[in-house]
């Protein structure tokens, strides 16, 4: 029988962007599954030491580092502070991301390059750092974060959603190829939640409440519950997944 109670004892977890709204529920939420966690956001120092002190205030291990996934050398360095405290990585969350809502003839190659920066190019920086110390510790498990908007489409979000499609092929390659080393990776889709996020982020056609069969919008901690089972011994034949949290606004056949 799987133990859901401790089920995380002894593994080292790295949460992107995990200073607020789902990232930082997530961090949260393995913490009690007993993970040591690496705390991270590109320059919320303050939130993410939050984040690290109510961890342990409850009791559990974790440490933040600041640094920008875009960049390798910052990754390195992410890399390195989990190596020094916990001895290695188990699992990864590639949570972190920056969003936009331009039209598609007004995005020019620097917006690109944000977007993909983090989106796309931050999630293979983590990811290359971090296979090989998971398969050292036999095994582990990647889950990288998409939208909805990628599935239902959206204007003015041409730019995101290519990066989060390119993030899901992402994900079902790593599955394949590092299966035999023990190594699961899945995608989870966020639908429309109840974060905190800046007015240039909002994705246009989901300003007003949208039609969802369950009569609420999600919440942080019904994705992290969705992680927390992802990464967990219960979810161990699951891989190259893409699971959708979206209380069936977005029902895919």
């Amino acid at each position: 029988m799987v133990d859901q109670v401790n089920e995380l004892v002894g593994k080292v977890a790295i949460v992107s962007g995990s200073a607020r709204n789902i990232g930082r529920a997530t961090a949260i939420e393995l913490a009690k599954a007993g993970a040591s966690l690496v705390v991270n956001a590109r320059e919320s120092k303050d939130l993410c030491d939050e984040v690290v002190a109510e961890i342990k205030g409850a009791g559990g291990k974790a440490i933040s580092c600041l640094g920008d996934i875009g960049d390798p050398g910052a990754v390195q360095k992410i890399i390195d502070g989990a190596i020094t405290a916990f001895g290695g990585v188990d699992i990864l969350i590639n949570n972190a991301a920056v969003r936009s809502n331009i039209p598609f003839l007004e995005i020019d190659q620097n917006e690109w390059t944000r977007i993909a920066g983090t989106c796309l190019q931050g999630t293979l920086n983590l990811s290359r750092a971090c296979i090989p110390l998971m398969i050292e510790r036999g095994g582990g498990a990647i889950v990288s974060l998409a939208g909805l908007s990628s599935y239902k489409g959206s204007a003015g979000r041409t730019h995101v959603m290519a990066t989060k499609d390119g993030l899901m092929g992402l994900t079902r390659g790593i599955a394949i190829e590092f299966g035999e080393k023990n190594i699961r990776a899945n995608t989870a889709v966020v639908g429309r939640f109840d974060t905190v996020r800046s007015a240039n982020a909002l994705q246009s056609g989901f300003t007003t409440e949208p039609d969802i069969p369950l009569g609420r919008m999600g919440v942080p901690q019904d994705m992290a519950d969705v992680i927390r089972f992802l990464v967990g011994p219960g979810s161990s034949y699951i891989s190259g997944q893409t699971i959708h949290v979206n209380g069936a606004a977005y029902c895919p056949h």
